[in-house]
């Protein structure tokens, strides 16, 4: 290609780098919004199977301060803790793993995870019940096993983890839809100012583009300038706009989460930014190619 091209280009955007600046910012603006929706669908993704892969179903046995109906005859004996075992024994392959946590070993789990909240000096042994912690070799057979022990002798309950985490997920899934669609509007209006860019630059040099038909130059010679600016443009604001993203997910994940929770959390990291950055720098890139081929056809003509 020969340098004159990039060089109609750059003049271009000189000639009009209020409006270049102004898609600039909206370009970048969209895409970080896009970012972040992509970012919280997979802090969504993760933290589903960062749970989901543990502890899929948890049977808490009775104690003598449970206050369930199926508690009343006081604490479940050790009979029924082994009956409970046996039942879940049988259970394999269904069942993967099986893992008993006694009163004490729940209490110091809990003050493990709560060392820095008041409600660790709060709690006492036994106030958090023992139980049979297990995991599933398919998920979705939760209902299988939990039918098989709700009401049994001895048994407290048998909370479902998804249903526990399920308000959390649909909160950021609604966030996500929200960015997503956030992000759609403002990249119709980047679309929107980059056809007006074309359009202008055309205009300025629409007596240049006539010479160049005269003497023959092709279709694709005229364009190319229009196309090289607009993805220049577009480029540009996609790069500031993964800046931004790197610097906000390193803030938040890597600065302050995980230092705050420790390294077995489930939490994204700023690297997952350079997951999603190139399908960014990719759909910018077809968009103003996009973008500008349909506005030169429309209005050019050429």
């Amino acid at each position: 290609m020969r340098p004159s091209v990039f060089a109609d280009a750059w003049e271009g955007l000189r000639r009009n780098k209020s409006i270049a600046v102004s898609v600039i910012l909206v370009t970048m603006i969209s895409l970080y919004l896009l970012g972040v929706g992509l970012l919280a669908q997979r802090q969504v993704d993760q933290m589903k199977g960062y749970w989901y892969d543990r502890v899929q179903v948890s049977v808490y046995m009775c104690t003598a301060t449970s206050s369930q109906p199926n508690c009343s005859g006081g604490a479940a004996t050790q009979d029924q803790k082994d009956s409970v075992a046996a039942q879940l024994e049988e259970m394999k392959p269904l069942v993967k793993q099986v893992y008993y946590e006694s009163e004490e070993e729940a209490f110091e789990r809990f003050k493990q995870d709560y060392e820095n909240s008041p409600l660790a000096s709060n709690i006492r042994v036994g106030d958090i019940p023992p139980s049979y912690r297990v995991q599933l070799s398919d998920p979705e057979k939760f209902d299988t096993v939990a039918s098989a022990f709700e009401g049994a002798p001895g048994v407290a309950s048998v909370p479902n983890l998804r249903e526990v985490f399920a308000p959390l997920f649909r909160a950021i899934n609604i966030i996500t839809a929200v960015m997503i669609g956030l992000a759609a509007l403002t990249l119709i209006s980047a679309v929107l100012l980059m056809a007006t860019t074309i359009r202008q630059a055309a205009f300025t040099r629409r007596r240049e583009i006539a010479i160049m038909k005269l003497v023959g130059a092709s279709n694709r010679m005229i364009r190319t300038p229009f196309i090289i600016e607009t993805v220049a443009s577009g480029l540009i604001g996609a790069v500031m706009a993964i800046g931004l993203l790197w610097v906000s997910a390193w803030t938040l994940f890597d600065k302050y989460l995980l230092t705050q929770q420790g390294s077995g959390t489930a939490f994204i990291s700023s690297a997952d930014v350079w997951i999603i950055a190139p399908f960014l720098l990719v759909g910018v890139v077809l968009l103003a190619v996009g973008t500008s081929t349909v506005t030169l056809w429309r209005y050019l003509r050429v």
